[in-house]
């Protein structure tokens, strides 16, 4: 079944009076939109919650995403699930994060299977608990002869590692006669990474008003737009998501172009 398109009016419904979803143009839609999802902790601490009922609050998010991308004929999306620096925080957060993520995506499978979505993980899923690298690893089987969008999950990824391991893979090559250094360019080493053949997002969205990539796609991201905003992710639902397409089709992208 092909990826298919829905009418603006039945995709933003009810939008806020200070946004028009005619204003978006079809004809422009980002082919590629990756999604730094940021301010689940702080969304929980104010209301009393623990940390782990933002990241829950969070899934109807990613889930909303998924669906309006599709709907709109946005190819692929990519999201921050957990980097490697999120090794870091306290070991119960990281525990029921692990879990969250092999109950979600057993969950969340049969969605993805009706949108048409096909799965894709980046980063260094060896290291992840054996049950949510299972899942992981069924998910993306599962789906891999889907033709709608292509959800990416990066997981145990960082953006410094991505390209460590590329160079290695590179220089193996050499040492190995495979290819001459010379021979090493742009294209080559985006072909190293870990999901070649993607394209580099056209939109970066990143909530909570931080702003930095925190080691995100560091390669991919050369000449993404950025859009930063204050809402924090479990509060980011498919209007947030109309305010930043328009902004991005706002955007002169000349590529260091005059």
């Amino acid at each position: 079944m092909p990826q298919r398109l829905r009418p603006i009016v039945e995709v933003f419904p009810a939008p806020p009076k200070d946004i028009d979803p005619q204003q978006l143009d079809m004809t422009r839609i980002p082919r590629h939109v990756a999604i730094i999802m940021d301010g689940n902790g702080r969304w929980a601490k104010s209301r009393g919650l623990e940390r782990a009922a933002g990241h829950e609050a969070g899934v109807a998010s990613v889930r909303e995403a998924i669906r309006v991308c599709n709907d709109l004929g946005i190819r692929f999306l990519t999201i921050y699930a957990f980097s490697t620096e999120n090794w870091n925080r306290p070991q119960g957060e990281v525990d029921a994060l692990m879990e969250m993520f092999a109950e979600t995506m057993a969950v969340e499978l049969p969605g993805l299977e009706e949108e048409c979505a096909r799965v894709n993980l980046i980063g260094n899923i060896g290291e992840l608990p054996m049950r949510t690298r299972d899942t992981f690893e069924h998910s993306i089987e599962e789906t891999e002869g889907n033709d709608g969008l292509t959800l990416t999950m990066a997981v145990n990824y960082g953006g410094r590692h991505e390209l460590v391991d590329a160079m290695r893979l590179l220089a193996r090559e050499v040492a190995d006669g495979d290819r001459t250094w010379d021979s090493i360019d742009a294209e080559t080493i985006s072909g190293a990474l870990y999901a070649p053949g993607m394209p580099d997002p056209d939109l970066l969205i990143r909530t909570s008003g931080e702003q930095r990539i925190s080691n995100f796609m560091i390669w991919e991201t050369a000449y993404s737009e950025f859009y930063v905003t204050e809402t924090l992710w479990p509060d980011f639902d498919r209007y947030e998501l109309l305010r930043a397409l328009i902004d991005y089709q706002g955007r002169d992208r000349r590529f260091g172009r005059v």
